[in-house]
């Protein structure tokens, strides 16, 4: 099947069982039953879609991930940050049912009732008076928006001259030419040829690959580029790197910001994967007491399916008249009415006071981990619920990939399901339950991990 490498073997193991509260593990995996998915997927789809732990999912429902022949995991992904209030949320699936019902399915960007709703619901989470939405369908389309509204604002405002959209290395903004333009990894965008040189790219002050996180870097990188600060247009950066998680020193956050607003240059936030309760706020630069000109929202927008939107100063985003800036998905109905239900379900408030209480909880574990690792376990960062723990060759900096993917690998025949490692080398061991996860659960789950841990680990160096 394929001569690719892959990350995760489809030769089907004997595993041990595992029958707890929150998982289950009765067959070999990956299943043999589910062996004809994986050869049907390969044989239609390209191999840069074969990357993840061999689970075929059958249905999924809270923080609980099941297949067809009785397997079931604790799930540490929520999609990829997707569904923030669990998967299948009642309250969604009773929404969309009752928009098919009606039937509504698609609109183009003809007016219906929930998209008025979403929008109003949007703007009322604005960080200050004045804004207006803009709905899209991925994630890689709100930022390719804020790049085009902050690059016409530029031209608007400075002429040729304010071109400049600056960003920060290892960001990922999604995998459209626009995003990867903006994104930090040099290796995205060879493809380009010889990429747009008005998109520059800086330090991110992460305090571990990056140890200087002084804001006076972000000035003086400029300078050695020769950028002015009036040639920039705008500055964006993830709420926090999803390589890490990578999170801003709060002093830096609020420079950039003073810099911006000295500077006349719109700050853009990209909450793709931050956004909807994430760290226990609604936005992840609350935490930083910030306020952006531009939020790139996705994935948690609507804890299913895809939906993404611009939430932006109404002077930006009115630069273009009307039918001249649309999208054929925009606000369609299903997932109009599952964000609506998604985001009034949030505002109930358990799902992210629960992340705020449960973040001692995760951060002090995988510190514990750490502890019993530390040659091999790099770096941890946590806050809410979303964590990583950073896995490097023992004694360096240098990501080990291979360490990671079977440390996922441990925790996936153990019946935990996460994402396959991120990072800028493939190192990092990401976490992402579910905001309404319970404390027995995410300690198994943290327990668990430790487990897998120790065995890939067993006489490494």
């Amino acid at each position: 099947m394929g001569s690719y490498a892959r990350k995760y073997s489809l030769v089907p193991r004997d595993v041990p069982r595992v029958q707890t509260a929150h998982r289950r593990i009765v067959t070999k995996l990956p299943v043999p039953e589910s062996l004809p998915v994986f050869e049907a997927l390969e044989r239609f789809e390209p191999s840069s879609m074969q990357g993840q732990p061999p689970v075929v999912i059958d249905h999924a429902e809270g923080w609980h991930v099941h297949d067809r022949w009785g397997n079931m995991w604790l799930d540490w992904s929520s999609g990829v940050l997707i569904s923030n209030i669990g998967n299948a949320s009642p309250v969604i699936v009773d929404a969309l049912k009752g928009m098919l019902d009606r039937p509504l399915l698609s609109t183009y960007v003809f007016a219906h009732e929930t998209r008025a709703e979403l929008a109003e619901l949007l703007v009322g989470l604005a960080p200050a008076p004045g804004y207006k939405a803009f709905l899209l369908s991925t994630g890689s389309e709100a930022t390719e928006n804020c790049i085009k509204l902050a690059k016409t604002w530029g031209l608007q405002k400075g002429g040729a001259e304010k071109r400049y959209f600056v960003s920060f290395q290892n960001a990922f903004h999604g995998r459209t030419m626009g995003s990867q333009l903006a994104g930090g990894n040099p290796s995205q965008k060879k493809w380009m040829g010889k990429p747009d040189e008005s998109f520059v790219q800086v330090p991110f002050p992460d305090g571990y690959k990056n140890p200087d996180t002084r804001f006076e870097l972000f000035i003086e990188t400029l300078e050695k580029m020769r950028i002015k600060p009036k040639q920039v247009c705008a500055v964006m950066s993830e709420s926090f790197q999803g390589v890490g998680p990578d999170f801003f020193p709060t002093e830096y956050a609020e420079s950039l910001e003073a810099w911006c607003r000295e500077n006349d240059v719109l700050l853009i936030m990209d909450e793709v994967q931050a956004g909807f309760g994430r760290t226990g706020k609604w936005f992840a630069f609350e935490n930083y007491g910030i306020v952006p000109d531009l939020i790139a929202c996705g994935k948690g927008i609507s804890s299913s399916l895809p939906l993404s939107a611009v939430i932006g100063r109404a002077d930006v985003m009115e630069l273009y008249p009307p039918g001249s800036m649309t999208s054929t998905h925009s606000g369609s109905p299903l997932p109009a009415a599952a964000a609506v239900a998604n985001i009034k379900e949030l505002k109930k408030g358990r799902y992210l006071q629960n992340a705020l209480d449960l973040d001692p909880v995760l951060r002090d574990g995988l510190f514990a981990i750490q502890k019993r690792h530390p040659r091999h376990a790099g770096c941890v960062h946590s806050r809410g619920l979303v964590a990583g723990i950073q896995i490097v060759k023992p004694g360096t900096k240098d990501p080990d990939p291979a360490t990671a993917v079977a440390i996922n690998q441990a925790c996936f025949d153990r019946g935990l399901l996460m994402f396959a490692p991120v990072g800028v080398g493939g190192e990092c061991i990401k976490i992402a339950p579910a905001l309404d996860i319970s404390r027995e659960a995410l300690e198994e789950g943290i327990h668990t991990l430790g487990e897998a841990m120790d065995e890939a680990l067993r006489g490494a160096g």
